[in-house]
Order: structure tokens, then sequence, then C-alpha cells
């Protein structure tokens, strides 16, 4: 049974360059255009990893992440941060928050793999 991942960004390109890498291992993908519609996803279903844009309309990543960690679901699952944002107080509002990893965008399609192998098998 494929690993289910869930993507979560405003950007539709950075989505079908996600969905592409992922697919291409074999990964079950779904999409999300914003946090909202993220947490309303992993509401409805479960998935094994998790990853989510910080910028994003409505509601962001940081918070996106913190919601999460409050469902008893998503306490320990992997969510990683692919986003633009590169700075050490991002990444350390990150952690906090309760993400498992950071990407900087652009990312590497086979960094993308490793880290995801890596963390679901």
């Amino acid at each position: 049974m494929p690993k289910k991942v869930l993507t979560v960004d405003d950007s539709a390109s950075i989505r079908q360059m996600v969905t592409f890498t992922l697919k291409s291992a074999g990964y079950e993908v779904v999409e999300a255009v914003d946090g909202n519609g993220g947490l309303a996803r992993a509401q409805a279903d479960s998935f094994d990893l998790i990853l989510t844009d910080q910028n994003m309309p409505g509601m962001d990543g940081l918070n996106l992440i913190r919601a999460l960690r409050k469902l008893p679901a998503y306490g320990t699952t992997p969510i990683l941060m692919l986003t633009t944002e590169s700075s050490d107080q991002m990444k350390s509002l990150g952690r906090a928050a309760g993400a498992t990893g950071w990407l900087v965008k652009p990312f590497d399609p086979q960094k993308l793999l490793d880290v995801v192998k890596r963390l679901v098998g």
C-alpha cells in the first residue's frame, strides 16, 4: 500500500512539481491550496506525511502545523515545511510549532524524495 502524502501550497506549479516528484516514486499524493483546505483534508483522511508552504492566504503553514499537532492522529506524523523562508528565526518558529523538517524553495526533487523516504519509507 503506497504511503499517502498531503501537500499544501497556494502555488499550483509547486503543487504540480511535488505531486509529480512523489507520484513518480510511488507515493499517493493529495493536494490542498491553503492551510484551511489542508486542515480539512487532514481531518477527513489519514496521511503518512504532510508537506506545507508557510506563506498562504487564510491559514499559514505555522498555524496549520499547530492545528495538526493538536489532533491525536497527527501528534507524531512527519510534517515538512517547503517554503522560500530560510531564516534561522523562521526555522526555530517552525520547530516550536512542531515541524519535523524544513526544505527551501526552489527544491531539488531528489532531495525531497530522500527526505520523504527517510521519514516514511
